[in-house]
C-alpha cells in the first residue's frame, strides 16, 4: 500500500525548496523502499534547484544517504528488509559492454526505480540522481542499495554515497595515486578534501592543497595535506612546481570544474603525469589547450565519474577503514540539521561555511 511521507521538493527553478507530502508506492520488481536515516547536502542538489541539471521539475532533492531497507519488490536478492545500506546513484546493470568487459565501474546502463514517487495530487517527481533522499522514505532500484556494517553512523555512511566517494575515488581509482607520489588538489571543498584524504590513504609523500579560501586550506591540512597554497596570494602553478623540485606533481586533481583551474592542473603536472577532472563543469564551458603540449607532456588527462567506484566493492571497504580509525569521515560533518533547514544549508554551502550539512531523519 502506498505511503505518505515528508520530503523536500524543488518546485520551480531558483525558488526556495518546500517540505511537502510525497507518496511512495510499494516497491515493484527489482525495487526497494528505504527508510532514510541521514542525507548529506551536496552541491548537486543545489544545481538541481537552480535548473543546472535539467528542467524536469519538480525535483525530490537529496541523494547522499544511508538508511534501512523497509521492503523489497519481486526478484530482489541483493538486499532484504532490515539491511542497513548506503544509497548509490549508479546501479550496475551487469549486461552493457562495459560490464561484460569486466569494467562495471564504467557501467553505461545504470538504472533507477521504474515507478515514480509523486506529490499528493499525483504530480510525478524527478528524484535527484535517481534517489530523492531528502525524505523520510524513498523508492530506489534495489541495485542502488549497498549493504554495509551497521556499526557506522548513518550521518557518516551517507557521505560515501556521493561527494566523499567521488573525491577518494578520484585519487585512488582514477588517478592511481600510489606510494611516494606527489599530488596536488585544486579546489578543497567536499570533493577536493576527500581527494586529499584518498591521496593520504594511498601513501602519497606530498599532498598540495590549492584554494582561494583559507578556511578550506586549514581544513585540508587537518585532513592530510602536507602543503597549502592560497591562489589569491600566489600563482598556483608556480607554487606546485616549487614544492615538487621544479617538476610538477605526479597527479593533479581538479575539483572545481572550471576551464581556468583545469588549465592550471594541466600545467602543474610533471612530464607523464596525470590530470584528473572530478569537478563538474557547466554545459557552456569550453577549454583550449596547446595540442603540442598535450602531446609533448605525455601522461593522461582523465575524467572521474563518481570516483570510478564500484559501490559493492568500495563502500564496505571505506566503512571498514573508517571503523578502524584510518579514515576520519566524521571530519566532513560540519553540522546536523532537519528537513526544514535545507534552504539555509544551501546558503552556508554556497558561502563555503561548511564541508557538509547532514540532514538527520
Amino acid at each position: 500500500m502506498a505511503q505518505s511521507v515528508r520530503g523536500v521538493v524543488s518546485v520551480k527553478r531558483g525558488e526556495p525548496v518546500e517540505v511537502r507530502t510525497i507518496v511512495i508506492p510499494d516497491p515493484g520488481p527489482g525495487e526497494a523502499v528505504v527508510k532514510v536515516q541521514a542525507c548529506g547536502v551536496c552541491h548537486t542538489d543545489l544545481h538541481y534547484k537552480q535548473g543546472g541539471i535539467n528542467d524536469e521539475f519538480p525535483f525530490l532533492l537529496g541523494h547522499e544517504a544511508a538508511g534501512v531497507v523497509e521492503s523489497v519488490g519481486a526478484g530482489v536478492t541483493e538486499v532484504a528488509p532490515g539491511d542497513f545500506v548506503i544509497l548509490n546513484w549508479r546501479a550496475v546493470c551487469g549486461q552493457c559492454r562495459a560490464c561484460l568487459r569486466g569494467r562495471p565501474w564504467y557501467c553505461f546502463a545504470t538504472h533507477n526505480a521504474e515507478q515514480k514517487m509523486t506529490l499528493e495530487d499525483g504530480t510525478e517527481l524527478s528524484p535527484a540522481l535517481g534517489i530523492g533522499a531528502f525524505a523520510e522514505k524513498t523508492l530506489v532500484a534495489a541495485g542502488q542499495c549497498t549493504k554495509v556494517d551497521t556499526a557506522v553512523s548513518p550521518s557518516v555512511a551517507g557521505l560515501l554515497g556521493c561527494g566523499v566517494m567521488a573525491g577518494i575515488g578520484a585519487a585512488i581509482n582514477t588517478g592511481g595515486v600510489t606510494r611516494g607520489d606527489s599530488v596536488a588538489v585544486i579546489g578543497c571543498g567536499g570533493v577536493g578534501a576527500a581527494s586529499i584524504m584518498g591521496a593520504r590513504l594511498a601513501g602519497a609523500r606530498k599532498i598540495i592543497a590549492v584554494d582561494i579560501d583559507q578556511r578550506k586550506l586549514d581544513k585540508a591540512i587537518e585532513l592530510g595535506a602536507t602543503h597549502a597554497v592560497n591562489g589569491k596570494e600566489r600563482d598556483a602553478v608556480e607554487a606546485i612546481r616549487e614544492l615538487t623540485e621544479g617538476n610538477g606533481a605526479d597527479v593533479v586533481i581538479e575539483a572545481v570544474g572550471r576551464p581556468e583551474t583545469y588549465d592550471q592542473a594541466f600545467h602543474a603536472r610533471d612530464l607523464a603525469g596525470t590530470v584528473v577532472l572530478v569537478g563538474v563543469p557547466t554545459p557552456d564551458m569550453k577549454l583550449e589547450l596547446p595540442l603540442l603540449e598535450v602531446f609533448g607532456r605525455g601522461g593522461s588527462l582523465k575524467s572521474s565519474w563518481y570516483g570510478d567506484c564500484l559501490p559493492s566493492r568500495d563502500f564496505p571497504m571505506l566503512v571498514d577503514l573508517h571503523l578502524q580509525g584510518r579514515l576520519p569521515l566524521d571530519a566532513f560533518v560540519s553540522e546536523t540539521i532537519s528537513l526544514e533547514d535545507i534552504e539555509a544549508a544551501f546558503d552556508r554551502m554556497h558561502q563555503g561555511d561548511v564541508l557538509r550539512s547532514v540532514v538527520i531523519l
